[in-house]
């Protein structure tokens, strides 16, 4: 175990975890920042981001989480990156975090480790995970040049991304379960618009298919009840997302989805503990959300601090 008793560890490093990390530092709290991957959480692995405020022309996830990373370790964030957090728990007053390898102490923590995509659980989805099927256009998006793949999903996630990748597909079937996109309506009239995308409504992806890589998918029309083989290289599969709250079972309340709940000040039921972000139990899921509910954590940090006298001012 490290020595030292940091006044506060946040975990993950998505926007909600870096503006906490910007706001405890700019307090001269001393604050250790764990990430499991790199920094940036979803944000990073999305090519465009409209709908941040101060960017009218959108901006790149990762060029966003970037600048969101360099302000927090200018302040003073201290960010360990590739350092995935296994347990939690208190331990006389302080908060005992493990990983892998090591064991941090803080005197409070901040869960902001986000969430992580939803597997449909369809025959072939394991298999071919990086054989064709994939969770991210921006990463993957370019291996499928004039080639035709697969959307699957109806919300915001899976139209940004099927219009992303008709940068290099030669075409985009977008399949949904519904008759109805969830999506923004703005990004519904971008599919329509685009000729490279097919809207494949009412229908289900119920199996994924292939060689030593996916050749094809089987759908399933949900108003005909037929079932129809299409041809494709590639699945890029957005049907929502689980939270990423495991190393908190047994130590904070969740909800019957594993998201954590806390009160307005982002605090959970146990002394110390504050979640921010999309792991928490809410209705709205955005980046512009994430960073207020970081900002929110680390204002109730600090008064934590200071009533249990715990730091020297």
């Amino acid at each position: 175990m490290s020595g030292r008793i940091y006044d506060v560890i946040i975990i993950g490093g998505g926007p909600a975890g870096l503006s906490a990390g910007i706001y405890t530092s700019r307090e001269r709290i001393s604050t250790l920042l764990l990430e499991k991957g790199m920094c940036g959480g979803l944000p990073a692995v999305t090519d465009l981001i409209e709908n941040y405020p101060g960017f009218p022309n959108g901006i790149k996830g990762m060029d966003l989480v970037n600048k969101f990373k360099e302000q927090a370790k200018r302040f003073g964030t201290e960010i360990v990156e590739l350092k995935e957090v296994k347990g939690v728990k208190p331990v006389d007053g302080n908060i005992m975090v493990k990983t892998d390898k090591e064991e941090y102490a803080s005197h409070a923590l901040i869960a902001a480790s986000g969430t992580i995509p939803r597997k449909l659980g369809i025959p072939g989805e394991e298999q071919y995970t990086g054989k064709g099927v994939s969770y991210c256009a921006t990463c993957d998006g370019p291996l499928f040049k004039n080639k035709d793949i697969v959307v699957a999903g109806g919300g915001n996630a899976a139209a940004e991304e099927a219009l992303f990748l008709t940068k290099f597909a030669r075409k985009v079937i977008l399949i949904h379960r519904r008759y109805e996109l969830r999506a923004a309506k703005i990004l519904q009239e971008n599919l329509r618009r685009n000729k490279k995308i097919e809207l494949l409504l009412n229908h289900k992806l119920i199996s994924i298919t292939g060689d030593k890589t996916v050749n094809s998918v089987n759908v399933f029309d949900n108003q005909t009840k037929k079932q129809t083989k299409l041809e494709i290289s590639g699945v890029f599969i957005y049907v929502g997302f689980l939270p990423n709250s495991k190393f908190l079972e047994g130590i904070v309340e969740l909800d019957d989805k594993g998201y954590v709940k806390t009160d307005e000040k982002m605090q959970t039921l146990v002394s110390g503990i504050y979640a921010a972000g999309d792991i928490r139990s809410k209705q709205v899921r955005q980046i512009d959300v994430a960073c207020a509910e970081g900002t929110i954590a680390a204002m109730s940090v600090r008064d934590y601090l200071k009533k249990g006298k715990v730091r020297k001012e």
